[in-house]
């Protein structure tokens, strides 16, 4: 890739809608600052659950067809986010939906699940050293909650950084490149607190929902002083509230909150937070930018 952007943000997710619920203002953010912004979803979700019921025959069980309908509505989203650069890993099917933990979908030898890991990590070897970014963004390891295509998500993308720095390893893909600051998401448990207590204030002007999600029920969430990084994000707020109802398939946005297909109200975060693993802080914690100190 030729005349790359001062500032490239790499993000590697498990399946679609899965960027715009962690990252989509951050993206938002950074692709309208002329960062180049870069998905990787590892598939394409195609053991999901179907909200609207004039689409519940693209299910697993009945049409199987989720994963094309899902894949049109991540570019959907990605519109809505003005992200220009989103990838399938190992192009569009390769690694299917794992299920959730403990399904039989688990031992599908084609889930992502059931991928050897270096092998997926290649594949992302080849975007990293194409597009050479200096920040990259996953969960954490246990993938935010347990999924295990989140979990395997976090696995592919830390062993990419390191074989994509490594000298000797597949210079058929490019020159070495090493990742100068890695960070996974997550939400300070103050914030999902406040989230849930408006929430809770706001229920009866919601009646999209059937109830209200457990403060449990929310990906990352850690303790306030584990937060390293926190993005003033909340202009962009209403882009990725857009980019969320692209995903229709999975979400429904309710003014400042939102529902998955268990139909239970939680807080749309606005202001998006992250945990620095890899790398040095650009100054004082929490940094307000995750390029801050980078100078490659």
């Amino acid at each position: 890739m030729t005349d790359l952007p001062g500032r490239r943000l790499l993000l590697v997710h498990a399946h679609p809608d899965d960027e715009s619920i962690n990252n989509g203002a951050t993206m938002a953010m950074y692709a309208a600052e002329g960062a180049h912004v870069t998905l990787v979803t590892c598939t394409l979700g195609e053991e999901g659950e179907v909200i609207p019921p004039e689409l519940a025959h693209l299910t697993a069980d009945r049409d199987d067809t989720l994963g094309t309908h899902r894949a049109q509505e991540l570019a959907a989203a990605m519109r809505e986010l003005g992200v220009t650069d989103h990838r399938l890993l190992g192009g569009p099917g390769h690694y299917r939906d794992s299920g959730m933990t403990g399904a039989p979908q688990n031992d599908d030898p084609r889930s992502f699940w059931q991928a050897d890991t270096d092998e997926a990590a290649t594949s992302l070897v080849e975007v990293i050293r194409q597009v050479r970014p200096q920040v990259l963004v996953t969960y954490d390891a246990d993938g935010g909650y347990g999924h295990p295509d989140h979990i395997k998500a976090n696995r592919v993308a830390m062993r990419a950084a390191e074989l994509a720095a490594e000298p000797v390893f597949r210079r058929d893909l490019g020159d070495p490149h090493e990742i100068a600051k890695i960070y996974w998401n997550c939400v300070p448990a103050s914030a999902v607190d406040a989230g849930f207590a408006r929430l809770r204030a706001q229920a009866d002007e919601h009646p999209a929902f059937t109830g209200i999600a457990a403060p449990t029920d929310v990906p990352g969430v850690v303790p306030d002083d584990e937060v390293t990084a926190v993005l003033d994000t909340a202009p962009h707020g209403d882009r990725k509230a857009a980019a969320m109802r692209a995903h229709a398939t999975q979400v429904v946005v309710d003014g400042d909150f939102f529902a998955l297909s268990n139909g239970l109200g939680q807080p749309l975060f606005t202001t998006e937070y992250y945990r620095l693993v890899h790398g040095t802080p650009g100054g004082p914690l929490p940094e307000n930018d995750l390029f801050a100190g980078v100078t490659q």
